[in-house]
């Protein structure tokens, strides 16, 4: 556990005017269960408020960058990119986990690595950013955190599926199927960032990159797709 928050405010890149914020935002209920009146109070409240402005934030983004979708795709799209499964993949880029104030018994039951614990601490520190910072600090930070699951999701709601396309697309052309090959790594576990080749043959096709293989291989099947529509010839 790191009980440290200049380090998390640096992973952050946010300067809390406030930082007593950012600790309440870290405060697991069973820690005061444990250890009443330690802390002023836990994250609840502010998991409560963290969740409407990502709810806001997201639907905003939608609104204005995709004029084509429908209220209910977008609503769809919305629910998917702030569900707990979302929010806790996020959580664990950051280790999260690793700063929150847990009772013991909590600790001991994996409480650090728990789908729910993250995505409301999360949510928690979304809220004190906002208190703390404002609704435009708050925002960019909410996009750049989400950029990849927001293009990914967006594309699938749209019905892109870049994979099968250039799947679709190889095999008509030439009678074969493209393959991915991994051709960089970097970064720490939590945090790495995947460069993904596709290629015929010992031809390269498109390159991509994203935080995890699958997103590097959606990524480099749209450069391709989009060298063919400029009459690239392998």
């Amino acid at each position: 556990m790191v009980y440290d928050i200049g380090s998390l405010q640096a992973a952050l890149n946010v300067k809390f005017k406030n930082p007593a914020l950012l600790e309440q935002a870290l405060i697991h209920s069973s820690y005061l269960n444990e250890y009443p009146g330690a802390m002023p109070a836990a994250n609840e409240r502010l998991e409560f408020l963290g969740d409407a402005v990502l709810d806001f934030i997201v639907t905003e983004k939608l609104y204005q960058d995709s004029p084509d979708l429908a209220e209910g795709e977008m609503t769809r799209i919305r629910s998917v990119l702030v569900q707990q499964e979302t929010l806790a993949q996020v959580a664990k880029r950051l280790k999260l986990g690793d700063y929150l104030y847990l009772g013991k018994g909590e600790e001991a039951g994996g409480g650090r690595q728990k789908p729910a614990n993250l995505a409301g601490v999360f949510e928690a520190i979304i809220a004190a950013i906002f208190l703390d910072q404002g609704l435009a600090v708050t925002r960019e930070l909410v996009l750049k955190l989400l950029a990849e699951e927001l293009q990914e999701v967006v594309g699938r709601g749209k019905g892109i599926d870049y994979k099968s396309q250039l799947q679709e697309l190889i095999q008509s052309k030439y009678r074969s199927s493209p393959d991915y090959r991994t051709i960089q790594a970097i970064g720490p576990d939590h945090d790495k960032l995947f460069t993904v080749e596709v290629m015929i043959g010992d031809k390269v096709l498109g390159k991509g990159s994203g935080k995890s293989k699958k997103r590097a291989e959606t990524e480099a099947a749209r450069h391709a797709l989009e060298r063919f529509k400029s009459n690239f010839t392998p």
